[in-house]
C-alpha cells in the first residue's frame, strides 16, 4: 500500500518539524510544509497531498481557517486542524469549513495516526458516495440522450450496460439491483429515482419493489407476470395493474 501524502502547515519552526518527524516515524510521507495560509494554498495545488494537517492560528493575513476553506472549495482533500486554543469562538469558526478532525498541541503520536487514520477513511467513503452520485447522474444524462445504455459501477469500475441487455430491476432496502440474462448490479439508489432516470417507454414499473422492460414481459397470470429466457416470477402490485393494462397490446 502506498504511504499517506501529508501536507503539514504551522507557523512555529520547531514545531512544524517535531510533527514532521513524529509523521515519518508513523509511515506518513510529508509533502511539504508551510507556514502561512497563501503559501499552503500554493502546495496543495503542486503537491496534492492525501491530507492536509492545518494550523488554525497562523501568522500573516490568513488563518488557518480561511486557507482550509479555500481549499475546500478548490479540492477535495480532507483537512484536519492543529490548535492549542479549544475555545467555542475559535471551534465554532473551524466548523464552518467542516474539518475531518482536530489535534490539540501539544499532542501525542497515537492522536496524530488516529485522527489522520480516521479522516482518510471518512474521506474515501464520502468519495465513493460521490461516485455513485455521479453514476446516477449519468443514468440521466443517458437517457435523455437518447443513448440506449448506461454505465453502472461493477468491482470499483463503470461497466456499459446497453439497455436492451436489463430484464427487471429491483429494490433491495437501500439499494436496487438491475438484472440482465447473466449478471446483476448493485447501486446505491431508490425505486423512485430509478424509475424516473430509466423512462417509462422501455421500461415500467409494476410493483412498489420491482421495474421490468417491456419488451422482456412474457406471460401475464394475475397477480404475476414472467419474463421471457429466465426463470423469474414478478409480482404485479394492484396499483400497476391499469398502468400495466395500457401499455400492453392485447387482441
Amino acid at each position: 500500500m502506498s504511504k499517506i501524502n501529508v501536507l503539514v502547515v504551522e507557523d512555529e519552526s520547531i514545531v512544524s518539524k517535531d510533527i514532521q518527524h513524529s509523521l515519518k516515524k508513523l509511515g506518513y510521507n510529508v509533502v511539504g510544509a508551510s507556514a502561512t495560509g497563501e503559501k499552503a494554498i500554493e502546495l496543495v495545488n503542486s503537491e496534492k497531498p492525501d491530507i492536509v494537517l492545518m494550523d488554525i492560528m497562523l501568522k500573516g493575513d490568513m488563518n488557518g481557517i480561511e486557507a482550509a476553506e479555500t481549499i475546500k472549495g478548490n479540492h477535495s482533500i480532507p483537512v484536519i486542524f492543529l490548535t492549542a486554543y479549544a475555545d467555542e469562538s475559535t471551534l465554532e469558526k473551524a466548523k464552518i469549513t467542516q474539518p475531518y478532525g482536530y489535534i490539540l498541541k501539544p499532542f501525542k503520536e497515537i492522536d496524530l495516526h488516529t485522527t489522520i487514520e480516521m479522516a482518510i477513511y471518512k474521506h474515501g467513503k464520502e468519495q465513493e458516495v460521490v461516485k455513485e452520485r455521479d453514476l446516477l447522474f449519468s443514468i440521466v444524462e443517458n437517457k435523455e440522450s437518447g443513448s440506449g445504455f448506461i454505465f453502472v459501477k461493477s468491482n470499483s469500475k463503470l461497466v456499459k450496460l446497453k439497455n436492451n441487455e436489463i430484464y427487471y430491476i429491483e429494490a433491495l432496502k437501500d439499494y436496487v439491483v438491475i438484472h440482465t440474462k447473466e449478471t446483476r448490479y448493485t447501486i446505491h439508489s431508490t425505486m423512485k429515482d430509478i424509475d424516473a432516470k430509466m423512462g417509462n417507454e422501455e421500461f415500467i414499473r409494476v410493483h412498489r419493489s420491482y421495474i421490468i422492460r417491456l419488451d422482456k414481459l412474457a406471460t401475464i397470470e394475475y397477480p404475476n407476470l414472467t419474463l421471457e429466457n429466465i426463470d423469474k416470477v414478478i409480482p404485479i402490485g394492484g396499483s400497476y395493474r391499469d398502468d400495466l393494462n395500457r401499455k400492453i397490446k392485447t387482441v
